[in-house]
Formats: C-alpha cells, sequence, structure tokens
C-alpha cells in the first residue's frame, strides 16, 4: 500500500505540475508562430487570380515570417469545399483560408450548408477584382442609358452572360436590370471564355467581367466598356466611368479575396498574420503585381473584415430572396 500511495502521490504532482504549465507552454507555442509550415486553402483551382495572388502573397509572407507558406488548392462546390475543409480544421495557425466573394452568397443561394459562419473568423481582407460592364463592338448600341433603352424595346428584355448562377457578375446584373427597370435574363456558362464567345457571335446583349481576361478584347476593338460596378472608379481603367455615375447608385458589386482561419485559432497568431498581411499589401512591388492580375488592393483590418463580410451577406441575401435565385 505504501509503494501505491508514494506511487500516486507522484503522479498527482507531475499532473498538477504539467497542468500550471500549459498555459506557459502555449503561449510560447503561440509566440513561436510558424514553426513549421503553413496551408493557405484556395477555394479555386490553379491559374485564376485568386490563385495567382494567393501564390504570390504566400511567397512574401514566407519572407516576411521566415517560415514556409504553401497554397493548397480545394476546387469545387461555389467555393464551399474549401470553406469547410477550413472551418473543421484545427485552429493551430497552420491552415487558412483565401476566402472569395461566395462566401457571402451561399446560405443565401443554397440553404444550409455543412459548415457555420461561426466555425471561420476573419484575419484581414485584401483585394477586390472590379467588375466591368462589356458589350460587343458590334451591337447595335454604344452607351449604357442605350442599352437600357434596347431592353425596354425587346418584349423579353436583356440577355446578360455571367461565368455561373450566383456568380458576383449574375448578381450585378439582377441589380442592373431592378436599378433599370427593364426584364432581363442571365445565362450561365463556365467561365468567362464561353460568356466571350456568346458575346462576340451576338447571342447576349452584354457581360460583366474582371478586366485581365477582356482586355484584349477591349484593346483589339472587339469589346466596348460601358462602365465599372464600383463606387468610385477604378484605377485599372480610369476611363470607364462608374454605373453610378450613369444614373444607377445601387449597382455596385466585385469579386474580393481575404484571409479567414478556424474560429478556435488563438488571437495572438490572427493578429501576427494580419500584421504580416498589412505589411506585404503595403509593398509597392506586391501593389504592381496584383495590379496586373486585375486587383486592386484593399488592405483590412480582421474587425473591417467582419463588417465587410457582415455587410456582403445581408445585401446580397435581400436580392436573392427577392429575385427567387438559387445556386447550382
Amino acid at each position: 500500500m505504501a509503494t501505491f500511495e508514494v506511487t500516486r502521490r507522484t503522479l498527482l504532482g507531475i499532473l498538477a505540475i504539467g497542468l500550471a504549465a500549459a498555459p506557459g507552454l502555449t503561449a510560447r507555442a503561440e509566440d513561436a508562430w510558424p514553426s513549421r509550415l503553413v496551408r493557405l486553402v484556395s477555394p479555386y483551382g490553379p491559374g485564376g487570380s485568386n490563385d495567382i495572388s494567393l501564390r504570390l502573397l504566400a511567397e512574401e509572407f514566407g519572407r516576411g515570417l521566415r517560415q514556409q507558406f504553401i497554397v493548397e488548392n480545394k476546387p469545387g462546390a461555389g467555393t464551399r469545399i474549401a470553406n469547410d475543409m477550413v472551418a473543421h480544421a484545427p485552429g493551430d495557425g497552420y491552415t487558412f483560408l483565401y476566402v472569395a466573394a461566395p462566401y457571402a452568397t451561399a446560405e443565401a443561394l443554397f440553404g444550409k450548408l455543412t459548415y457555420d459562419r461561426k466555425d471561420l473568423q476573419p484575419v484581414a481582407m485584401a483585394v477586390v477584382a472590379p467588375l466591368f460592364l462589356i458589350i460587343s463592338a458590334d451591337a447595335p448600341f454604344r452607351t449604357l442609358p442605350a442599352l437600357m433603352a434596347y431592353g425596354k424595346s425587346k418584349p423579353d428584355g436583356l440577355t446578360f452572360a455571367s461565368p455561373g448562377a450566383g456568380s458576383q457578375p449574375h448578381l450585378a446584373g439582377e441589380l442592373l436590370f431592378r436599378d433599370a427597370g427593364v426584364k432581363g435574363l442571365n445565362i450561365p456558362f463556365r467561365g468567362d471564355a464561353a460568356s466571350y464567345t456568346e458575346l462576340l457571335a451576338g447571342r447576349v446583349d452584354a457581360t460583366l467581367t474582371a478586366l485581365p481576361t477582356a482586355l484584349p478584347y477591349i484593346q483589339s476593338g472587339k469589346f466596348i466598356v460601358l462602365g465599372v460596378a464600383s463606387p468610385e472608379r477604378s484605377p485599372l481603367y480610369p476611363q470607364a466611368p462608374t454605373l453610378r455615375e450613369q444614373g444607377f447608385p445601387n449597382v455596385a458589386a466585385a469579386g474580393w479575396y481575404g484571409f479567414m482561419a478556424p474560429a478556435t485559432t488563438p488571437r495572438t497568431i490572427v493578429d501576427k498574420l494580419q500584421a504580416e498581411i498589412l505589411r506585404a499589401l503595403a509593398e509597392p512591388a506586391i501593389k504592381d503585381k496584383l495590379t496586373a492580375q486585375g486587383l486592386e488592393v484593399r488592405a483590412g483590418t480582421a474587425v473591417e473584415f467582419a463588417g465587410f463580410i457582415d455587410n456582403e451577406t445581408q445585401k446580397w441575401t435581400r436580392l436573392i430572396r427577392d429575385a427567387g435565385l438559387k445556386g447550382e
């Protein structure tokens, strides 16, 4: 019995020391972050502006924090696969999400999700991709008012191409239809290339798109830019007036990207990555490279990003429900 008693006391003492030391050990682990490879999860496949911009930032984070940051592509289901993966990842500071605009519309479009918004926390906002209203040079109109008048003259209204139902170009088009008081039909395609083919063939009237993919067609004179769906003119193509300037005050939409972490990630780690993101986005060389991808830097803190996401969610949820839209 005596031997057992000594052993039990010894074990209890060791346990007590371990519990007392645990907060200190945790704090040291957080202070040492990152001490190993960090995964940045992209909700899209390789090659697009999301992937290219994330790889650029991952390389910069590696330099700034002296640790390897890698990009892991998890495309599919309108970004929901990547969102779900990170929402259920350990909150140890080694998995983050490069979240995209569909995050704010997923629940309204698809109903109950496999993750909850409370499972993720904002880290920082990064960039926006302005949407430009494009028509074919062969179209029977040359201005936005003329496009709307054309739509009102047709019994079935306007036809708009988009890279998918529920995408930001689709939703921005719906806003424009409502503001202009015209009928409109969104025709979803798989990506911008198919939309451009239909636009050039005259089978759709217009589309809203990011600039880099459309720029060769604009420069060759095949496409005409009627405006940009941003609150202010975009430095990417400043000659394009905003849709607001042209009498459509509610039409503001863009693609956007930022960083999120599992909700259980310690605040100290979130703050450290937030500071690194803001530092990287302030680098002139990084800004120039992002601009070349058709992206505007829109750096924001975790608090600012949370407010932005809430506003986006409320805005698009109202539109989606009023228009009776459903995701594919």
